[in-house]
């Protein structure tokens, strides 16, 4: 399998993951259960109570103006019949979609508990390392105020602090760094004046008393050059 290489392959991956848990939870589902959810999907629908109002107005106004028959007079003692069986049979059925919607969701609770249960898990053993990894490279951190503030305070406190250290760290290696190269600097224009103009390493030295790298580079390069001239 190839490696994800963006946020948004990322997401089309979950995103076909729980499309395919949700085929699959569509698929186990029994005959009861299949013909439940389509009566609950029917019903709860706008279509449904647009047709159903269209059907009761009809047999009320029916019933109040016809000419011929009244086979419901008021109070439609008929259509209370017919809809109280309605009501009978379809709360059942919608419990029973309801129920099997509740375990669905029930299970992705379970799953979602884990999956948090996991992460903070991994998140302590990533502070411990880091603590580990603090105490291996002499970094300090502040101990105080433990009782205090949330767990994400902490971590982005602990965060904030490696980062200084960090940066600390590094801005003493570039100074380290700037020092090297300037002696190195000093040590190429000595070098330069002992080879071309043929300064005795004791002059060199009395210039730059403190510049003993300086003095002894010098000194080498007088020898190298001696030797040279007498071969």
């Amino acid at each position: 399998m190839d490696p994800i290489q963006s946020v948004d392959e990322l997401a089309k991956r979950n995103v076909s993951i729980i499309a395919e848990m949700e085929r699959a939870a569509s698929g186990i589902r029994t005959r009861g259960e299949r013909i439940a959810d389509r009566i609950a999907s029917a019903v709860g629908s706008w279509p449904f109570i647009i047709g159903q109002t269209i059907i009761l107005g009809a047999w009320i106004v029916l019933n109040l103006l016809a000419w011929i028959e009244h086979w419901d007079p008021y109070p439609f003692i008929l259509l209370n019949l017919a809809l109280s069986f309605q009501s009978a049979y379809a709360a059942p059925i919608l419990m029973i979609s309801q129920n099997r919607q509740a375990k669905l969701s029930e299970r992705r609770n379970h799953l979602d508990l884990q999956i948090n249960m996991l992460a903070e898990q991994e998140s302590a053993e990533i502070l411990r390392l880091l603590k580990r990894l603090c105490e291996h490279t002499g970094l300090k951190l502040d101990e105080g105020g433990g009782g205090e503030g949330t767990e994400e305070d902490g971590r982005s406190g602990l965060v904030k602090q490696l980062q200084g250290e960090i940066e600390a760290q590094i801005e003493q290696v570039a100074e380290a760094l700037d020092a090297g190269v300037e002696a190195a600097a000093a040590v190429s224009a000595a070098a330069a004046v002992v080879v071309v103009e043929g300064v005795p390493p004791e002059s060199a030295r009395a210039a730059d008393p403190g510049g003993e790298a300086v003095a002894a580079a010098a000194d080498a390069l007088a020898e190298a050059a001696g030797r040279r001239a007498a071969g």
